[in-house]
């Protein structure tokens, strides 16, 4: 049996994301670590192998607590962080939600957060999942919830 913390169910649902935004966009995304001249390594949950395409994601259903805004906004300060160490540029910075109620507050939410995220110009983008996965990611969230 998973401990009660185990989030093996939500990185397997972030591949299957990538996945489907890598359809959705025609371009074949994958996790990446990009290393800087200085030594710094930074890992993404998915990049095309040009790099005109970063992806951080994450696997959360339904409105998010106050502590999981700190991941996401920590997500897009990454994105937008790298993006300005790569030539060119990259054209799209994304963080990859798996429902809108989880992408709410960092889109349209009133928070500075939500105005940050567009100002980096990180795009939050919402991919439907399958039912299935849909209902064991919430049987995870609710063994996970404390």
């Amino acid at each position: 049996m998973a401990h009660a913390s185990d989030s093996g169910v939500q990185r397997a649902a972030e591949a299957v994301m990538m996945q489907i935004l890598s359809e959705q966009l025609g371009v074949v995304l994958a996790p990446a670590t990009i290393r800087l001249n200085d030594g710094t390594r930074v890992e993404l949950d998915g990049a095309d192998a040009e790099r005109t395409v970063l992806v951080e994601s994450w696997a959360r259903l339904g409105i998010p607590k106050p502590a999981h805004h700190k991941k996401v906004l920590t997500d897009a300060l990454k994105l937008s962080w790298i993006a300005g160490h790569i030539q060119p540029r990259p054209a799209r910075l994304l963080l990859l939600m798996a429902d809108q109620a989880a992408a709410q507050p960092f889109t349209g939410g009133a928070g500075w957060g939500a105005r940050a995220i567009a100002d980096f110009g990180v795009e939050v983008v919402v991919v439907e999942l399958p039912s299935e996965l849909v209902a064991s990611i919430t049987a995870t969230q609710a063994r996970q919830f404390r």
